[in-house]
């Protein structure tokens, strides 16, 4: 059953069925896809991104389904947040990342499926990885932009629950990025400063 909106009210209540194997939901209102070919300046190499397009195509490096819900204070917004696994040079796959809007809003991540990080970082700098697996759910305090690190050989999903009038801020890491990125050194994830930092749309 679909949510029935009148103006900026929910008037019915709804739920949602999806598979935690895929975390496909059964009726969303939007599926976002991020390929590669949208997101090549987002790596601390972008030439090893352009790299793989001619080489190996153009992969799909993560998705989200969701719901419409009013975007209001007193509503709860949710969707499942997929990153697939793979790449870039040393670089795990990973989403873009972002403020909310509403810069004081947190934000839950609920693992349901595969191994990898959330990467938070404060203006200030203050920065923290947490380990995300099945069954651990990453709590995002206010202020913080955050991103999902697939750091495994299967896709990393997440049930992600924020307020409603969060709102989303990609421009701000589209044009600084991360100070910080997580790659592969040894076989193993490793943190290392962003050599790109404050400059990712050169």
């Amino acid at each position: 059953m679909k949510p029935v909106v009148s103006g900026n009210m929910v008037t019915k209540p709804f739920f949602v069925g999806w598979d935690p194997k895929d975390a496909v939901m059964d009726d969303p209102d939007n599926h976002i896809e991020r390929y590669l070919d949208k997101l090549t300046r987002m790596w601390i190499d972008p030439d090893a991104a352009k790299r793989h397009l001619k080489k190996k195509g153009n992969p799909l490096v993560y998705e989200v389904y969701e719901k419409e819900i009013p975007q209001r204070d007193g509503e709860i917004q949710f969707c499942s947040s997929i990153t697939h696994p793979g790449k870039i040079g040393t670089e795990y796959f990973m989403t873009k990342g972002h403020f909310h809007k509403r810069r004081d809003t947190a934000e839950i991540y609920y693992c349901l499926k595969g191994r990898g990080f959330m990467l938070m970082e404060r203006e200030d700098g203050e920065h923290y990885l947490l380990e995300m697996r099945p069954g651990r759910t990453v709590y995002v305090p206010g202020d913080f932009a955050h991103r999902s690190i697939n750091a495994g050989d299967e896709p990393l999903i997440s049930l992600a629950v924020y307020p409603g009038d969060a709102g989303h801020d990609y421009g701000s890491i589209e044009t600084s990025g991360f100070r910080y990125v997580v790659v592969e050194k040894d076989g193993r994830p490793e943190m290392i400063e962003n050599p790109r930092y404050g400059r990712m749309l050169e």
